[in-house]
């Protein structure tokens, strides 16, 4: 009889290491696309809200269905604007980027302050820390705006707000980039300001966690037969005697989910402020309804409904794909409770 290949791990299950829980629920967005033109937002973030279908032309003439009318499932993202409470400023060394200073607006909202210590407003200097700060900004300097979500706006269970830092790229230095910033400053930021209608963007999210798992569900590898001593979920060998440990490429036990995931080319299929339009019969399901701005994204994303899924330029151009509207026949609406 041959040697039967009994707990072979499924092709590509090592491609994320280590499989751990995220440090945070809203991502991390670690290197940004440097743009030329006029100063801009690189980023933004919104609230999943759930899937649904669209039929639409394939308006692409690198694709082979170019001029057909296509059915693909799509995912909403509620994405109602954020506030730009600050700037921060960054050199960039050998070592990496360094703070060389931040400047908050005059005025902060209330609910702000669970989520940090607010400055005591009558003994923080404005004028001051402006003159401060300015004196920083060099031409290499790196701006990044402070923005806070607005969580009430959305139907979303709770008021605390989310932070992020998005890039600010383009212009000629970094003084015009910092004078673009002190002008939102204070104000809010919505999506069209910083996305295009069709354009191709990154998603970056949390996936759906699943806790401790077995290595069967975590792995995909094959159950052992029938007459296997100790265990049949698990792997028939752990690894040789030398080296005198268990290997990281082993399939173990472990968590499962709640990791960080990027995907890259999600294109945006329709960007409107009309939640009435996409806003299925009885709301989405373990959602709610939509209030205000959205965008359709073309395929699924990661993360469980009401996650914070954060938006970026897409940091690998395509250099054939052409930034246009799609033109869109049909969008499903139907109930989500099969009513």
């Amino acid at each position: 009889m041959g040697h039967r290949r009994l707990s072979a791990p499924r092709h590509g299950s090592l491609r994320y290491m280590p499989r751990k829980r995220s440090v945070n629920i809203k991502g991390r967005i670690r290197n940004w696309l440097d743009i030329e033109g006029e100063p801009q937002f690189l980023g933004f973030a919104g609230f999943k809200a759930g899937m649904t279908h669209i039929a639409f032309i394939e308006d692409q003439e690198t694709s082979p269905f170019f001029g057909k009318e296509l059915m693909k499932a799509v995912t909403v993202v509620e994405t109602p604007p954020m506030v730009m409470f600050g700037i921060k400023i960054y050199q960039r060394d050998e070592y990496g980027l360094h703070c060389k200073g931040e400047i908050l607006a005059n005025k902060l909202e209330k609910q702000l302050a669970r989520k940090i210590n607010l400055p005591n407003s009558d003994k923080y200097d404005y004028k001051k820390k402006l003159k401060e700060i300015k004196k920083k900004v060099v031409e290499k300097t790196e701006v990044r705006g402070l923005f806070h979500t607005l969580p009430k706006k959305a139907s979303i269970p709770r008021i605390k707000p989310d932070i992020v830092e998005i890039k600010i790229s383009g212009g000629a230095n970094g003084e015009e980039r910092f004078e673009f910033a002190l002008k939102s400053l204070g104000k809010q930021i919505r999506i069209m300001d910083c996305f295009d209608e069709g354009e191709l963007i990154d998603v970056v999210g949390i996936t759906k966690g699943k806790g401790f798992q077995g290595p069967v569900k975590r792995f995909g590898i094959k159950l052992l037969p029938r007459k296997t001593r100790g265990t049949k979920r698990g792997v028939g060998c752990i690894g040789p005697w030398h080296p005198a440990r268990v290997m990281y490429t082993v399939a173990r036990s472990g968590q499962m989910g709640y990791h960080q995931r990027v995907e890259y080319h999600k294109r945006i299929m329709k960007m409107s402020e009309n939640g009435e339009e996409i806003n299925p019969k009885g709301g989405f399901l373990k959602y709610g309804l939509i209030k205000g701005d959205y965008i359709i994204l073309l395929g699924s994303i990661p993360g469980p409904k009401k996650r914070l899924i954060r938006l970026r330029k897409t940091i690998r151009p395509k250099k054939r794909f052409e930034v246009k509207s799609p033109e869109i026949t049909y969008i499903n609406r139907q109930s989500h409770q099969k009513k």
